[in-house]
């Protein structure tokens, strides 16, 4: 199963987030509360935990891009060579 990593609501005013570092590179194992990237707002640089246990299989957005709240930034799969269902 492909899981989405969006980018999370981390304060009441944030509309978008900064990715400053990911913390595990494509095909790294990931287990579920473990920091995944961290993220720069308006207001703080915060770690972002994974919600997912799986294999982060694809970043779609580099460390210094910028994304809206609740857009995907990166899949996480079950199985390290599952494919990638992007819906």
């Amino acid at each position: 199963m492909t899981h989405k990593v969006i980018m999370p609501l981390l304060g009441e005013t944030m509309e978008e987030g900064t990715i400053t570092r990911w913390l595990k590179k494509e095909g790294d194992r990931v287990e579920r509360g473990e920091p995944l990237l961290e993220v720069e707002t308006d207001k703080a640089n915060l770690e972002v935990e994974s919600f997912f246990t799986g294999y982060l299989r694809k970043i779609l957005l580099k460390e210094g891009e910028t994304a809206k709240v609740g857009e995907v930034i990166a899949y996480i799969t079950d199985s390290p060579d599952e494919p990638i269902t992007e819906e």
